[in-house]
């Protein structure tokens, strides 16, 4: 029996375990065959139902997603969304103990050199800078929620050691990872920032 076609849809915006859930919930409220929901990445078997690519496409605005078309677009995404789980979505398996560059190739499929440059030059930044504010982001979260030491998240985030995740915590956020711990639960609200927005 031949296996039925399969589409890959890019999604923007797709950060955390919930919003796999709400994507993979309203694609099979509209009749859609779900093969696979990822961060950024559903497979759809089968053809899609008639007329509901537009429908798709408005409960993916509803929900704060957006459909990508673009190749570079998708491929940036695509970039994201491996930064995203390799800082924020591995905590048995660290995958901040591998090179990067290696595992971002290894996720998008292309040589790292060339998405580098993509990147740099669609998001104004780089895929090291892109790192460096997702692993800040994390600190923050470790920071207000774990009950950990420096020490633990130091090494957990793969920093060589507790004066350097100081110090690249400080730059980026203007505060020291004491200082931000010390802050009002108001404070942290406005002091961090959602991991779509970094």
């Amino acid at each position: 029996m031949a296996r039925k076609k399969t589409q890959i849809l890019y999604i923007k915006n797709m950060v955390c375990d919930r919003c796999i859930r709400v994507v993979r919930d309203e694609l099979l409220k509209l009749g859609h065959d779900v093969r696979s929901v990822e961060l950024g990445e559903v497979v759809l078997g089968g053809q899609p139902p008639k007329g509901t690519m537009l429908e798709l496409k408005q409960m993916l605005t509803v929900n704060g997603f957006e459909l990508i078309e673009d190749k570079n677009v998708k491929l940036i995404e695509s970039v994201k969304s491996a930064i995203i789980r390799f800082v924020h979505h591995h905590h048995d398996v660290s995958p901040l103990k591998m090179n990067y560059s290696e595992y971002i190739s290894r996720n998008v499929g292309k040589e790292y050199h060339s998405v580098s440059s993509l990147f740099s030059s669609v998001e104004n930044v780089t895929i090291e800078q892109y790192i460096i504010k997702q692993k800040i982001e994390r600190v923050k979260e470790l920071l207000k929620y774990e009950e950990r030491s420096l020490s633990e998240i130091a090494d957990s985030m793969d920093y060589s050691s507790v004066q350097h995740l100081s110090n690249q915590f400080k730059t980026v956020t203007g505060f020291t990872p004491t200082q931000f711990k010390k802050l009002t639960p108001h404070q942290h609200a406005v002091r961090r920032i959602s991991i779509d927005k970094v």
